[in-house]
């Protein structure tokens, strides 16, 4: 072989070696945790975790080819989002998602180094989980569903639907910060709509119904259920029990009233979890949490059941069917 023919081939193969480096790096397996507070059945959860699956193929990671997930369904309670927390970080992945206070709250206790993304957090600043909205801080940031002054919305809509309301007992989760903070801003607007609350801690099945059946045994009553993992599990048995009562009730999520809620008024659960892969999909370039700014939900959704309001024997004001993004016939 000539002299000029060997450097030729061998100043080819060594250009070519980098692009080799790239392609293999590009294509290195990288490990995604994912805590979730639904159970692996509930079709909620099923289309919170396709549309996390969606965004991450939209920032060209494929699973099985270039990522893994291990998700970890059914962190409701603290003793279940601990075990599952553990689990996940003992997996070591680069980064986790996670959905929901009880989940991230075990996760900041059991890891101050892997990258958490956190979906559906109310007020991550006032239970500690990072410093500030524009600056995190820390391994933690995330996507925020509503601020407290939402819950406020619930009460007004609930003497919309159902003037006759005089008593309502809320639904909270006292395990969760955001649940004591929501029932303060209801509690804060009830003397001026004539309303008395009593707050209802949602534990267990049985605990929900014995607290609902001896609430309804008064008349005008109505119920308001805030966010809490407790709620999204069990809200086929609150939405049972409230109608098999009379009870008008309003709730914090659209899908609730897709269950046969009558009315409910909030942030639509699943665009976040595409939003966070995109969050998720920096890390795992390079950037931190801290550096990510944490995005709060900008536009609230009113779905109305006209099928649950004639069970109840309720006419919907027109007005308030105008301001309905989807009316249930």
């Amino acid at each position: 072989m000539r002299r000029r023919e060997f450097i030729t081939l061998i100043g080819g193969a060594a250009a070519a070696w980098p692009l080799a480096a790239r392609a293999q790096q590009a294509e290195q397996m990288r490990r995604v945790g994912v805590l979730m507070n639904t159970t692996g059945d509930d079709p909620e959860g099923q289309a919170r975790i396709a549309a996390f699956h969606q965004g991450l193929q939209e920032w060209g990671r494929t699973l099985g080819r270039n990522t893994r997930i291990d998700v970890r369904w059914g962190a409701i309670d603290a003793d279940s989002s601990r075990r599952y927390a553990t689990e996940l970080v003992a997996l070591a992945p680069e980064v986790i998602l996670v959905s929901a206070a009880a989940g991230l709250g075990a996760l900041k206790q059991t890891t101050r180094t892997v990258p958490i993304v956190f979906v559906n957090v109310v007020d991550p600043v006032g239970a500690g989980y990072v410093e500030s909205l524009s600056r995190p801080g820390g391994n933690v940031t995330g996507f925020t569903p509503f601020e407290y002054g939402l819950s406020g919305k619930w009460l007004e809509l609930l003497k919309e639907v159902a003037p006759s309301v005089r008593r309502a007992a809320v639904l909270r989760d006292p395990a969760v910060a955001s649940g004591v903070g929501q029932y303060a801003i209801i509690q804060a607007m009830a003397p001026s709509l004539g309303v008395e609350l009593r707050p209802i801690d949602v534990g267990d099945s049985g605990e929900i119904e014995r607290a609902v059946v001896a609430f309804a045994r008064e008349p005008n009553g109505g119920l308001i259920i805030v966010g809490s993992p407790s709620a999204v599990v069990h809200r086929d048995l609150i939405i049972k029990v409230a109608a098999h009562h009379r009870l008008p009730a309003v709730y914090p999520f659209p899908y609730f009233a897709h269950s046969g809620a009558l009315i409910a008024y909030g942030p639509d659960l699943v665009p976040p979890f595409r939003s966070a892969a995109g969050y998720v999909d920096r890390i795992l370039k390079g950037e931190k949490p801290a550096d990510l700014p944490v995005q709060a939900s900008t536009k609230y959704q009113m779905v109305i059941n006209l099928k649950a309001a004639k069970a109840l024997g309720l006419d919907v004001p027109a007005t308030v069917l105008a301001r309905a993004d989807e009316v249930i016939e």
